[in-house]
Order: structure tokens, then sequence, then C-alpha cells
């Protein structure tokens, strides 16, 4: 039991070629929405002249980061694998 190489085995004799996911990971994506949520909630938090923006402004970093962490982990485990 192996790699089968670029193609994959659907049933006895037919192969299908293998199909690269092409979709962003889901924890970045997530990390994603987090992010810009958390940016629009800091520009309403600061609009309204209340302090805690600060609190969403931190959020928006640290979900930023994450999505860039996910995004470069799934690049490096395609590499990986290829």
């Amino acid at each position: 039991m192996g790699d089968t190489g670029p193609h994959r085995l659907v049933s006895p004799g037919i192969r299908v070629p293998r199909q690269e996911n092409p979709r962003m990971p889901r924890l970045a994506l997530y990390a994603l929405v987090v992010c810009v949520l958390a940016v629009a909630a800091a520009v309403v938090s600061f609009m309204q002249g209340n302090l805690l923006g600060i609190v969403w402004v931190l959020l928006a970093g640290l979900s930023s980061n994450m999505c860039w962490y996910y995004v470069k982990r799934e690049k490096v485990r395609k590499a990986v694998t290829r």
C-alpha cells in the first residue's frame, strides 16, 4: 500500500486525476471573518467615543495573525506533500 501517484483509484481499473484543494483552509477563513468583524466593531466603538475599541483592535490583530499563520501552514503542508 503506497501512493498511487498523480491519480487516485476510484474502483478497480478506473483512475481519476488528483485535484488540488484550491480553497482557503477553514480555520484561516474563520480567522479572517473574525478579523473583519473586529475591525468593524472597533470603528463603530471609536465613532461612539468608546475606548473599548482598543480591545477590538487587539482582537483584529490577533485574528489577522492567526489567518496568516493558517494560510502559511497550509502552503508549507502542500509543498511538503508534493
